[in-house]
C-alpha cells in the first residue's frame, strides 16, 4: 500500500489549482479546463477569431458534445485543428449508485489513487448536484472523516466542471429531456474538500456554471460552502459572488477551535465580519450557517442562546441544523431528535430563521458525511471502491440533505 500523504495544517492547503494543460508537444489540451475567456484565448492560438469560442463553448457545455466531429456549425478546418491540438476529457466513472429516494451518487476516479464523489438530489421543482473541489481535505474538522484522513490534492477546473458536465448530460439522456430543459438546476460546492482553498480552480468553474452559453445557472442557484477562509471570502465577493454557506458548528471560539481548527487562524468575529462584507455583493441577502448537531458537545440550550446573541442584529442569516453521521474515529454521537427540535425552537423564537435538514441517500452512503474521502491505494482504486467503509465529507454534503433546506436555499 502507498503511505498516507502528509497532512497539511488547517488553512495551509495550497490555494492554487492545477494549471490547465498548455498543449506541450505530443499532448492534447483538455478544453474542460477553460472558461469562456480561456477558450477564446485558445482559439486565438489556433489562428481563429475569438467568437469561435462561443460556438465551441456551447457545443461542449450546453449540448454536451464530446467529439469535435459533432460540432456541425464549425468549419471542417477548425474541427481538424481541434482534433490535433485538443480533447474534451471527461472523468472516469468508477461506480454509480441510486437510492430508493431518487438520489444518485457517482464515484469518479481522478487518477493517482484518488477518487471523488458527486451526488444528485432530485426534487419536484429542481435538481441539485453536490460537487467536490478537492481529493481529501486539509481543514481537519473533528466530525469529518475526510478531514481525519488528510489532503491529497486540489482538483483542476476541468475536474470540477467535469462533474457537472457528466451529470447534466447523462441525466438529460436518462430522463429524455428536450433540448433546453435542464436536469441540474442548482449546484452546491459541498462535496469533498474546502472550495476556497482551491480558489484558482474554483472561480473559473463557477463562471462556467453561470455562463448563459453553458449551464446558465443563476448566481442564487450556485452555492459555495466554506469553513471560513476569510481572505478568500473577500476575493470571491469581488470575483464571482454566488450564494454562500458557512460551516459554523459552534457559538464561541473555544468550542469552534476544537471542532473546526481553521477557527484558530480566522476566529468567529473575523468570519462574521467577512460574511457581512460578502453580503454587500451577494445574490442573496443572507448567509446560511451550517450547524452539525453533536450530542453533548454543541447542542445545549445555552449553545442556542449563545448563537442568538452572536448573530441577532449583527449578520443577516439563517441556520441549517444538520444530523451528524457518526464514524468510529470521531468519538462523537448524533444529537437526539428532541434536543435538535428544542434547539431549533430557541433560535426560531428569537427570530432567527432555522431549518432542520432531512437526510437523503442514506442507503447508498450519499447522505451528509457519507461521501468517499479515503486515500485510495494507488494500485487498487476500483477494487477498494466496493469494500471501503463509509466515509464522511467536510462540506454540506457532509451533513446530509434536507428537502426543506434545499427548497429555501436553492430556489430562485
Amino acid at each position: 500500500m502507498s503511505p498516507p500523504p502528509n497532512r497539511p495544517k488547517a488553512g495551509d492547503s495550497p490555494l492554487g489549482a492545477l494549471a490547465p494543460a498548455q498543449g506541450a508537444e505530443g499532448s492534447l489540451v483538455n478544453l474542460l479546463e477553460f472558461d469562456h475567456e480561456g477558450l477564446a484565448a485558445f482559439c486565438e492560438q489556433l489562428g481563429e477569431k475569438r467568437f469561435r469560442a462561443t460556438q465551441l463553448f456551447r457545443w461542449i457545455h450546453h449540448k454536451g458534445a464530446s467529439d469535435f466531429s459533432q460540432m456541425s456549425d464549425l468549419a471542417k478546418s477548425l474541427r481538424e485543428k481541434l482534433a490535433k491540438r485538443a480533447e474534451i476529457r471527461p472523468l472516469t466513472v468508477a461506480t454509480e449508485q441510486a437510492s430508493a429516494d431518487g438520489t444518485i451518487k457517482w464515484l469518479f476516479d481522478v487518477g493517482g489513487g484518488n477518487a471523488v464523489e458527486s451526488v444528485f438530489i432530485p426534487e419536484d421543482d429542481r435538481g441539485t448536484l453536490c460537487v467536490s473541489s478537492q481529493a481529501g481535505c486539509a481543514v481537519g474538522c473533528r466530525f469529518c472523516s475526510t478531514g481525519h484522513q488528510g489532503f491529497s490534492r486540489n482538483l483542476s477546473t476541468g475536474e470540477i466542471i467535469a462533474q457537472l458536465w457528466f451529470a447534466e448530460h447523462h441525466l438529460r439522456k436518462r430522463l429524455n429531456l428536450a433540448e433546453g430543459e435542464r436536469a441540474i438546476t442548482n449546484v452546491v460546492m459541498m462535496g469533498m474538500g474546502e472550495p476556497l482553498q482551491n480558489y484558482a480552480a474554483l472561480v473559473p468553474a463557477l463562471r462556467m456554471m453561470l455562463d448563459d452559453h453553458g449551464y446558465g445557472l443563476s448566481r442564487r442557484r450556485v452555492t459555495v460552502s466554506t469553513s471560513g477562509v476569510v481572505p478568500m471570502i473577500d476575493r470571491l465577493r469581488d470575483d464571482c459572488p454566488v450564494a454562500m454557506a458557512v460551516s459554523l458548528h459552534a457559538p464561541n471560539d473555544t468550542l469552534r477551535d476544537d471542532l473546526v481548527p481553521l477557527n484558530r487562524k480566522y476566529p468567529i468575529a473575523e468570519l462574521l465580519d467577512a460574511c457581512n462584507r460578502y453580503l454587500e455583493a451577494a445574490p442573496r441577502d443572507f448567509i446560511t450557517f451550517e450547524y452539525c448537531m453533536l450530542d453533548g458537545v454543541n447542542d445545549t440550550p445555552e449553545h442556542a442562546q449563545q448563537l442568538v446573541k452572536l448573530v441577532r442584529d449583527k449578520v443577516s442569516c439563517k441556520f441549517n441544523l444538520i444530523p451528524f453521521n457518526p464514524f468510529p474515529e470521531s468519538g462523537l454521537k448524533r444529537s437526539p431528535r428532541e434536543r435538535v427540535t428544542a434547539f431549533a425552537r430557541i433560535l426560531q423564537d428569537a427570530g432567527v430563521v432555522t431549518t432542520i435538514r432531512k437526510t437523503r441517500g442514506d442507503d447508498i452512503d450519499a447522505a451528509c458525511g457519507q461521501l468517499a474521502g479515503e486515500v485510495q491505494d494507488r494500485t487498487r482504486v476500483k477494487e477498494r471502491i466496493s469494500t471501503r467503509s463509509p466515509i464522511r465529507i467536510h462540506r454540506e454534503g457532509q451533513h446530509g440533505w434536507s428537502d426543506t433546506q434545499n427548497k429555501q436555499e436553492t430556489k430562485a
